[in-house]
């Protein structure tokens, strides 16, 4: 049963900015640190970011570090990814779902997820 759905995507000129959302589930926001991957044509989905439950701690990959930054908010369980500074290698399928921490790995079933694609 997926319980996130991703929306926010959509074309973009290198250097620009998109925010995505990831709308989750009551029982999986308030249970789970959350997360982004992303997917490109002809490779594996990788990790982005991750926030914990609290909110309190972030991770992010080093391909994006300094670039996007992740955040939930409680109240409407949602958690974001806004992304600047965009790069053509950036173009991808990008993904949220509840993670476990300690290994930054999915806890939950996939979603559709959501198109970014960056021009150069």
């Amino acid at each position: 049963q997926v319980q996130q759905v991703e929306s926010g995507g959509g074309l973009v000129q290198a250097g620009g900015s998109l925010r995505l959302s990831c709308a989750a589930s009551g029982r999986t926001f308030s249970s789970y640190a959350m997360g982004w991957f992303r997917q490109a044509p002809g490779k594996e989905r990788e990790f982005v970011a991750i926030i914990s439950l609290s909110g309190t701690r972030t991770y992010y990959a080093d391909s994006v570090k300094g670039r996007f930054t992740i955040s939930r908010e409680k109240a409407e369980n949602t958690v974001y990814l806004q992304m600047n500074s965009l790069k053509p290698e950036d173009t991808a399928v990008y993904y949220c779902n509840a993670v476990v921490w300690a290994t930054r790995t999915a806890a939950a079933a996939w979603g559709q997820g959501t198109q970014v694609t960056v021009s150069s």
